[in-house]
């Protein structure tokens, strides 16, 4: 066994044990608690768990299938928060040439110029490319009613939905002395310390919580959640260094700017349900609403931590 993959075992077990004692914890807070399902907490904290487990053996799954895993894994994501985020906007039948390209072009070249590392034209491809081609198709269709404010929904989704969570596979690409073989356990360490912030911060905020952060876009979220979720899982990251090419105290850097990318990410997300009037994207996830409410941390995050592990790290 290499080193790469007993770090991946020993991650993996640890993953899977935590997620076990989580789920006793519920049951057992369930029989005490909640035997008839009457404490709204206790039920979400399992249908949680519950959500946690599959997407721990989805992505242990796609790790094992290698690189070409990865990238279908976190493309089919991308289509799923893709059609999500589209099901909320306010498009039009002028619209549909430009959503086609959106789904069945932008996105495969996006994940196609991964697979080929070319990182020259993935990093500008949506940003340049597709934002100037999303409004010259829908303008050929006439309909401008509307016409700014629909584009830019359209945009807006694929920058979210396609680059930015693209930039979780990316991590793949990178070249690292010395830390050559291991890119996935930077992926894994990004996953891991922004959705255990996201957990530690419910569970802060559950414990502690009285004075609320954002109470027009997040009602949930407080002050005293925010810092012990955020503080926790800092230390945590530092924790987690000897899977990554950094230091103890680089790797708490890195947490503390990637679980800040991903509380306020979280916000921006908030403002647009709120805008749009709905609690959650979608239910694909029982308990999590849609994929966009899991990967809104992961896709802010991910971006910042790609580039800054690039420029400071990469060779």
């Amino acid at each position: 066994m290499s080193a790469t993959q007993y770090d991946m075992f020993l991650l993996v077990l640890g993953i899977f044990g935590v997620l076990l004692v989580a789920s006793l914890v519920g049951y057992v807070l369930q029989r005490r608690l909640s035997p008839d399902g009457s404490n709204a907490a206790i039920e979400n904290l399992n249908s949680r768990i519950n959500a946690w487990w599959v997407m721990a053996i989805l992505i242990a799954i796609a790790f094992v299938a290698g690189r070409i895993g990865v990238l279908i894994l976190f493309a089919f994501c991308s289509f799923a928060a893709l059609r999500e985020f589209v099901t909320l906007t306010n498009t039009r039948r002028a619209d549909h040439w430009a959503l086609a390209t959106a789904f069945f072009v932008v996105l495969p070249v996006q994940y196609f110029l991964l697979w080929t590392e070319d990182y020259g034209i993935f990093s500008i491809f949506i940003p340049v490319y597709a934002f100037l081609l999303m409004p010259i198709i829908a303008v050929m269709r006439g309909d401008t009613q509307h016409f700014l404010i629909r584009i830019s929904e359209v945009q807006w989704a694929l920058m979210i939905c396609v680059f930015c969570a693209s930039h979780v596979p990316a991590l793949l690409t990178l070249h690292i002395p010395g830390y050559e073989g291991r890119n996935v356990l930077l992926i894994a360490f990004l996953v891991i310390v922004v959705q255990l912030s996201d957990v530690l911060q419910y569970v802060w905020g559950k414990l502690f919580g009285r004075t609320k952060i954002a109470p027009n876009l997040s009602p949930s979220k407080t002050v005293e959640g925010f810092v012990g979720g955020v503080a926790s899982a800092t230390l945590i990251g530092a924790g987690l260094w000897w899977i990554t090419p950094f230091t103890p105290i680089q790797a708490g850097v890195m947490a503390l700017v990637i679980t800040l990318m991903g509380f306020f990410g979280g916000l921006v997300m908030s403002a647009i349900k709120r805008d749009r009037g709905v609690k959650d994207w979608g239910n694909l996830i029982e308990g999590h609403g849609g994929l966009i409410d899991r990967l809104d941390s992961v896709v802010f995050s991910a971006p910042i931590f790609f580039h800054l592990t690039r420029y400071w790290w990469s060779a």
